[in-house]
């Protein structure tokens, strides 16, 4: 396959209280893309939000905590906390503005803060939490066990860490349809299938992360979540967005190969009579205590 060049220009980093932002300098775009807060909740953010819901009652903090959302992009972490959590307060740090201008623009309860930052760098101080959590983020940060060190030192000791992520090796079937097809097309990107990538995404090293970090009491659980979409065009239209890794390999394509890759992805599809796609997600939970 014929692929383009990628493309990606500094952009101005922000602190975020509220509603309220004042540029701190710049930071440079991810390389797979996190650019756009609305393309995300299209593309991934919508199920996040289903897992999180779950997720939170699944970590038994009680009521009145202050809790620490790390990487909280379009705050879907942050809405579930607000919504079952009954927090004191939220924090939540992300190093991509355009998220956090989506979150500041949708998370409006007082009880949040915004801050740009990055994980392996905490904007915080020491135990100053309750509970410390992560939604799709232990996969794509360059250093995890750096990272929950700094999750350790940010929470109180008796606190919890805790995270999910997908299921890349076959639960979470709208990416793994995905991967599958474009691996097919192109066997030489197959390091980009985020199974392969991603291969923290599995019970036993997450298990394993959580208790070389030091938490006692780590469990893993699992949460499925359904994906429904109306049509294939609603399944396609955010691999044409480019925010995150899969529409980011999309755009990088050629047309007449992402032409290609669209139809190889619906040949794998479950497409029923009436157009629709019906699907689930499984992402892997896990939870530790701070000693």
């Amino acid at each position: 396959m014929r692929r383009r060049g990628p493309s990606g220009t500094p952009t101005t980093g922000t602190w975020k209280i509220g509603n309220r932002a004042e540029a701190i300098g710049t930071a440079p775009e991810a390389a797979d893309s996190w650019s756009s807060g609305s393309n995300y909740e299209a593309y991934i953010g919508r199920w996040s939000r289903l897992v999180a819901r779950e997720f939170v009652p699944w970590l038994g903090v009680r009521g009145g905590a202050r809790w620490l959302d790390v990487g909280c992009g379009t705050g879907a972490l942050t809405e579930a906390v607000l919504a079952v959590g009954a927090p004191t307060a939220i924090v939540g740090v992300d190093p991509s503005p355009a998220f956090l201008d989506h979150a500041a623009a949708t998370v409006t309860d007082p009880r949040v803060m915004l801050r740009h930052g990055d994980a392996l760098a905490l904007p915080v101080g020491d135990a100053s939490f309750d509970a410390v959590v992560a939604g799709l983020v232990l996969n794509f940060l360059p250093d995890s066990p750096a990272a929950l060190a700094e999750m350790r030192r940010a929470t109180r000791p008796g606190g919890t860490i805790g995270g999910y992520v997908w299921d890349y090796t076959a639960g979470m079937q709208m990416l793994v349809s995905f991967w599958d097809a474009a691996v097919a097309e192109d066997p030489s990107i197959a390091g980009e299938h985020e199974a392969t990538r991603f291969a923290v995404n599995r019970p036993e090293p997450l298990q394993a992360l959580f208790t070389r970090a030091g938490l006692q009491d780590v469990e893993v659980g699992d949460i499925v979540v359904p994906t429904g979409f109306p049509s294939f065009e609603e399944y396609w239209a955010p691999f044409l967005a480019g925010t995150g890794p899969a529409p980011a390999y999309t755009l990088s394509l050629s047309e007449p190969d992402r032409a290609k890759l669209r139809e190889a992805v619906r040949a794998r599809l479950p497409i029923e009579d009436d157009g629709s796609i019906h699907l689930t997600a499984r992402a892997w939970t896990v939870r530790g205590t701070v000693p």
